[in-house]
């Protein structure tokens, strides 16, 4: 029997594609629906964040324009005027002034020269009478006077400045030793030394009156009579 030797593979001119797969790209139903330059709306879309940016940069640019200028603005303001200036320093040299006098009373006080020390109280409560610390110059000025012998006077400063200066626990205590030993007001004397030594027990220490608040020999004696009941 003789042997077919024939090519079994079809040319490929012959072959066909199956029926569900189409050969060609299918036609638009909309062609009016088409971009005919798509290169032209990327670029439209890509420009966007651009115009933002250089809005958002020239809107900063206007602000910040406009905060030199706030700020050259405030720079030639002065809230304060030529005169409120030369009263704030003349002020202010009258306070230095009234502490000066008030700190070389106290050096004096501590010294013992109790009629120097007088001398500068009494300016401060003379010449600065305006300012609270004329306050303290009048406790000072009414131990100095106890010392120099015008107890009288002494007391009535003590007790004028204990209602002014009320809490101040120096006051007290000097008003309740001499209310003690001068005025013979042993019941007065103990509502004043009450207020003080609630305030600050340390006038109940001898040595702290006389040693720390420099306070004048008579004074001190008087203190120890009333502590003691003598």
């Amino acid at each position: 029997m003789a042997t077919c030797h024939c090519n079994c593979r079809a040319p490929i001119s012959h072959l066909r594609l199956p029926p569900h797969l189409p050969t060609s790209k299918p036609s638009n139903p909309h062609p009016q629906s088409v971009n005919p330059n798509p290169s032209s709306r990327r670029v439209f879309l890509l420009s966007l964040p651009a115009r933002a940016l250089l809005l958002a940069a020239a809107a900063a640019a206007a602000d910040g324009a406009a905060n030199v200028l706030r700020c050259h603005a405030l720079e030639g303001f002065d809230p304060v005027s030529p005169e409120e200036r030369t009263a704030s320093a003349a002020k202010s040299r009258r306070i230095a002034e009234a502490v000066g006098l008030l700190e070389k009373g106290r050096e004096l006080q501590a010294q013992g020269d109790f009629g120097k020390a007088l001398f500068y109280f009494t300016q401060v409560i003379e010449g600065y009478k305006d300012f609270a610390l004329s306050e303290y110059a009048r406790v000072g000025r009414a131990l100095a006077l106890y010392e120099v012998g015008d107890r009288e006077e002494a007391i009535a400063e003590m007790e004028d400045v204990s209602i002014s200066l009320k809490g101040y626990p120096e006051v007290h205590a000097a008003l309740a030793a001499a209310l003690y030993v001068d005025k013979h007001a042993p019941l007065l004397a103990e509502n004043q030394f009450t207020i003080a030594t609630l305030l600050d027990p340390h006038y109940t220490d001898l040595s702290y009156v006389k040693e720390t608040k420099h306070w004048p020999p008579s004074l001190v004696s008087s203190l120890q009579q009333f502590i003691t009941l003598t």
